[in-house]
């Protein structure tokens, strides 16, 4: 999932930080937010939107049916409308979790590859 999380956290983020958070268009997320229900950005007097981070939630939940298993619009809402809020609160939560499991192991895998490469380094110099 190409989710990147921002490296302060706040209350509300933007249409454009969010949409880059998923690497989507803004008009993603406004088609999203049409079709699901879960995603409920706050709108200013201007109607500029902002997300909360269980909408960005939500929203990893949706990327996640709809880009990485291949739903369609409307399995993604199947999937969710047969769950109810606790356990779409489940989900989200372990998904978040997974993500950071990844994100860690893709840190490891890179210090693996530095040792790796700093061992090389040193048996060629001997």
């Amino acid at each position: 999932m190409p989710y990147k999380k921002p490296n302060i956290e706040k209350i509300h983020y933007s249409i454009g930080e969010v949409a880059n958070m998923f690497g989507i268009a803004a008009s993603v997320l406004r088609y999203w937010e049409k079709e699901f229900k879960i995603i409920k950005p706050f709108k200013n007097a201007k109607g500029n939107r902002y997300y909360t981070p269980k909408d960005i939630d939500n929203i990893k939940l949706i990327y996640h049916l709809l880009k990485e298993k291949g739903l369609t619009i409307d399995g993604a809402k199947l999937y969710i409308n047969s769950k109810s809020d606790t356990e779409i609160d489940k989900t989200t939560h372990i998904l978040s979790k997974l993500i950071q499991i990844k994100d860690e192991l893709l840190t490891i895998k890179e210090n693996l590859k530095e040792i790796s490469t700093h061992f090389k380094s040193i048996n060629n110099e001997q």
